[in-house]
């Protein structure tokens, strides 16, 4: 079996607790949102806003130590939009888990490329022409 390998991994800090000591379900949803815009660059180098997130519940805490994983995959490339799924995973390094697995989340995301005014562009997933990438000036 192949071992899946994260768009993003995360080791979460105090700074990121709540008042019960766990970490803000804000602190998963912006990097669930990163993780995101990681894996649509894969489909096209572009710039890329968020335009939706679904479906995020949330199945188990993550405590100040756990590394997070957070594995991508996209499930469909519209006209100007990039659909991702992201399942966000905790390796517990707490006393006694040793690298104890637990599924947090998972979430689709829709991402629409867009130009430097904010408009949406197109999508090349096949290769973009010369000088269509973003301008990031």
């Amino acid at each position: 079996m192949t071992e899946r390998i994260p768009a993003i991994k995360v080791l979460l800090l105090p700074k990121d607790t709540n008042q019960l000591g766990t970490i803000f379900g804000g602190v998963i949803l912006s990097h669930i949102d990163l993780a995101s815009a990681v894996e649509a660059r894969k489909v096209a180098p572009l710039r890329y806003v968020t335009a939706a997130m679904r479906a995020v519940e949330f199945h188990a805490p993550v405590f100040v130590g756990d590394l997070v994983n957070f594995y991508t995959e996209t499930r469909r490339v519209g006209r100007t939009s990039v659909t991702v799924w992201v399942e966000v995973e905790a390796e517990r390094w707490s006393a006694g888990h040793r690298g104890e697995r637990v599924k947090v989340t998972d979430a689709e995301v829709v991402l629409v490329a867009v130009d430097a005014t904010g408009q949406p562009i197109p999508v090349a997933p096949d290769g973009l022409p010369a000088g269509s990438g973003p301008d990031f000036s």
